[in-house]
């Protein structure tokens, strides 16, 4: 862009569409209308129901690549949702088709380099669409379920970062043959040349979509993730010690002492050897907890054993 300076949330919004008229776009996808006087962008966002460090923080991004040390958590998932919607909704409404048809009123239909021109566009223009359809039926609808605080074992944020890339080859051989191909004719050479300089800005713009899903929005989602992942683990933790209250009264001396050997990370032969009793006994008593307790993972047992004063915390191997 033009400047280097890292906007925050006391500079007035006016200041930063001056320095940087191509976060026109970016207003509108926010949800932000224009009409803010002279309003800082503190007052903007809180006006138009926006996070404002989150708003920052993408245009921040998209001006300079900075992303603040304070790190991803104070990120607001919704408003990068609502961002990424209405970027895609844009993109694809609006921008896409404007060119499709800015090349049609360009070219010569009875030229075949001119339909050439097309099948590569409508090619470009199929897997953009394909790349986003797959965002809108599966990425978003997975990290609304999130923060529903719905978890899923059918997909997580990995998965997408994985495949996800950006659609560029066919828009590079579209732009070399047009800059080739430019017709002698002066207003076809100026409507050919105007929808050049929107096919580059286009990719530009592509290519910063992406860099913020990349570097803000999966990000986030990976900490809502591990946030609901831990929030579901200590749910887990409940519901096991509210149906067992007295799930100690159960068990025998012998597997109670088990239990803590076993919390202390004793293998089944140091168990047996530390009690007097054979592996195989070890074995059936294990079995046995297992069945009386209904846990059957060290990380339950190591809870049960504390939550019921077996052991002391300091005395588990973790």
């Amino acid at each position: 862009m033009f400047n280097q300076k890292i906007y925050e949330a006391n500079d007035k919004m006016i200041s930063l569409i001056s320095d940087n008229y191509g976060l026109l776009e970016s207003l509108g996808r926010f949800g932000i209308n224009l009409g803010f006087g002279d309003k800082t962008v503190s007052e903007v966002c809180r006006e138009q129901g926006v996070d404002s460090y989150t708003f920052l923080a993408v245009v921040n991004f998209s001006i300079n690549g900075f992303r603040s040390s304070e790190g991803i958590e104070r990120m607001s998932v919704p408003t990068l949702l609502h961002y990424l919607k209405a970027s895609h909704e844009y993109y694809l409404d609006f921008q896409l088709p404007r060119i499709r048809q800015d090349l049609r009123e360009a070219l010569d239909d009875n030229d075949n380099l001119a339909r050439l021109i097309m099948k590569l566009y409508d090619s470009y223009d199929h897997e953009i669409r394909q790349h986003m359809k797959f965002e809108e039926q599966n990425v978003f609808p997975y990290v609304e379920g999130l923060l529903r605080g719905e978890a899923s074992s059918d997909f997580d944020i990995q998965t997408f970062s994985k495949h996800h890339g950006q659609t560029t080859k066919k828009l590079h051989e579209l732009k070399d043959i047009i800059i080739k191909y430019l017709p002698s004719d002066t207003e076809r050479n100026n409507r050919l040349t105007s929808t050049l300089y929107d096919l580059y800005k286009n990719e530009e713009w592509l290519g910063m979509h992406a860099q913020i899903e990349d570097h803000i929005f999966i990000p986030a989602i990976q900490l809502l993730e591990r946030q609901l992942n831990q929030n579901d683990v200590s749910v887990k933790i409940s519901k096991m010690i509210s149906q067992n209250p007295d799930s100690s009264e159960a068990l025998s001396d012998r597997e109670k002492d088990v239990i803590v050997a076993l919390v202390q990370g004793m293998t089944n032969k140091e168990i047996a050897d530390h009690l007097f009793i054979s592996t195989n006994t070890v074995i059936t008593h294990r079995r046995n907890i297992a069945r009386k307790l209904q846990i059957h993972s060290p990380a339950g047992l190591t809870i049960y054993a504390i939550v019921n004063n077996l052991v002391d915390i300091s005395s588990v191997k973790l």
